[in-house]
Order: C-alpha cells, then structure tokens, then sequence
C-alpha cells in the first residue's frame, strides 16, 4: 500500500508539473503575451525542429540487443493496441457525418507525443522516451492513413496522402537515430549538444501550447453530445486499465521500462492533430476542441492512479 501510495504521488507530481507549465501558456494568452500566429510558429519549431532532435537524442546510447528486442516488441504493441481501439471506435462511436469521424478519431489517438513524451521522460528518463517514440512512430503512420480516410470520408488513399504516414519528424528522427545507436555511433560533441539542449525544449514548449489552447476552449459542444462522453471514457479509462491487464498478462516477457512508457502513452488525453484534420476536412471542430481540451483537463485525475496501478504491478 505504501509503494501504491508513493507510485501515485510520484506521478501526480510530474502531471502537476505539466500542468503547471499549462498554467503559463495560459497566462501569456489571456495577457497576450502570445497570439495565434506566434504559437502556430512554436507548434511548427517542436514538430519540425524538436520532435526529431528529441528522437536522435535518445537513440544516443551503447547499443543493447535486449533494448533492440524491446523496441521491436513495443512496434508490435503499439501497433496492437492501436488496432483494437480502432475496433472500439468503429463500434461505439455514433453521431452525423461531421460528428462522427471526430468522435472515432479521439478515442483511437492520444496525444502521446506532446504529453505522454513529457511525462515518461520526467518518470522513466531517457530510456522511457526511447520506448515513448515507438507509439508516436505507429500514431502517425495510423493517423496519416486510417485516420485520415476517415475525416476525408473515403477510403481511398493517394500518394499525396501516403507521403506524411511514412516520411513526418518521427519516422525521420527513427531513421536518423536507429542506426546511429546500432552502431553505437556518438554524435560530434559540437552536434550532440545543440540536439540535447533542443530536445530539452520539448516539455516547456508543449505544455505552452497545450495551456495556450486551454484558455480558449469552449466545452459547449462537448456537453451536449452524448457519444463525447463514451470516446472520452474510452480514451482516458476503459482502454488504458484494459491495457494494463493485456501487459499484466505478458509481463514475464516484456521489459518493466517499455510497458510503463507504452502506458503512459495510450492514457494520454486526446490528440491535438484530432482538430487539425477536422479543420481541414470540415468536420465538427468545435467539438474536437472541446474533446482535446476536456480530455485534458480530466487526465489530471486520470492519467495518475492508471499509471500508478501500472507501477504497481508491471
């Protein structure tokens, strides 16, 4: 009970830390320290710039065949929980035609990259991200197909669409940084330390963001729709518990430091890409910003006592 009680606080502590750097974001907007223009330029600068940097900088260490075992098997995890959570939202989600593919889409992703990847970091260290990136890896390669088939209405896929699922910052920062690390090759000091310091940005400026966006977030559209309720239960309890039991289950074959990144990763809330595709595409974007920014906020509560359970028994 105590150990519980400690992995709880542990976690709480680092969510709170986020949420205090939330806090800041949504400081500087309501005193328009930051506009929307400013901070679409620090989304493109952490994507472009910061998500691969990030990557790189994790992947520089000795290389370890057990690792290159983990990281394979968590390929296939990752890749398997994302497949049963599009089984659920294809049996749950309900709704119009621009209601419904955000409801599908927000219970299938979570924002694992700019909130799971703080969050592991801060609880597992480099070697949590290491893992981390695995499910974003397999997030943009889904997003950027099944994804976006389902917020254009068709199944079919041209090249156009095709390029982003397998060429975006997680699949170059993989490609860059996974040979460099079966070859345990270290980056020039001169190299190496613009990239650390880089990928360090990573936390700050996502909660920036995300913080930013809270501020003006209308949860209206949220609270009338019925089927919100459902994905986002899925999405930050239902799923992640189920998740813990699949990994409670294999545990004798998997690696501690994997199962818990791969946790963190599936309770995040969701994904803020969700909003982006329904603004291209025309969908309720009203809603997919209540759904981010509401899952946000609960994963406060959530996100903590599932991780710790985890801790707890991975």
């Amino acid at each position: 009970m105590t150990s519980a009680l400690h992995n709880l606080a542990t976690v709480a502590t680092q969510v709170g830390v986020l949420f205090a750097l939330m806090a800041v974001g949504a400081l500087c907007r309501r005193l328009r320290l930051l506009d929307e223009p400013a901070v679409k330029g620090i989304v493109n600068v952490l994507i472009l710039v910061v998500t691969p940097c990030l990557i790189v900088d994790v992947f520089q260490r000795p290389f370890d065949p057990a690792m290159l075992r983990s990281f394979g098997a968590a390929f296939a995890i990752a890749f398997a929980a994302h497949a049963a959570l599009v089984a659920l939202a294809l049996l749950t989600a309900r709704g119009g035609s621009r209601s419904r593919p955000v409801l599908r889409l927000a219970t299938v992703f979570s924002n694992a990259g700019f909130m799971g990847v703080p969050l592991e970091y801060a609880i597992l260290g480099p070697e949590g991200v290491f893992y981390g990136i695995v499910y974003v890896a397999v997030f943009n390669v889904l997003i950027w197909s099944w994804g976006l088939a389902e917020m254009r209405g068709e199944a079919r896929l041209d090249a156009a669409s095709l390029r982003p699922m397998l060429v975006n910052p997680g699949t170059v920062g993989i490609a860059v940084g996974l040979p460099l690390f079966l070859l345990s090759v270290s980056l020039p000091q001169v190299v190496r330390t613009p990239v650390h310091l880089m990928s360090e940005m990573n936390t700050p400026l996502a909660m920036l963001v995300i913080g930013f966006y809270l501020a003006g977030a209308d949860f209206r559209r949220v609270l009338v729709t019925r089927g919100a309720y459902v994905a986002a239960a899925l999405r930050l309890v239902a799923f992640p518990l189920a998740f813990v039991g699949a990994l409670w289950l294999l545990r004798a074959w998997l690696d501690r430091t994997m199962c818990l990144a791969l946790v963190v990763a599936a309770s995040a809330p969701v994904a803020a890409m969700v909003t982006m595709f329904s603004s291209k595409y025309g969908r309720d974007v009203d809603l997919s910003v209540g759904m981010v920014s509401g899952t946000t906020l609960l994963s406060i509560a959530t996100m903590p006592p599932v991780i710790a359970l985890a801790m707890a028994v991975l």
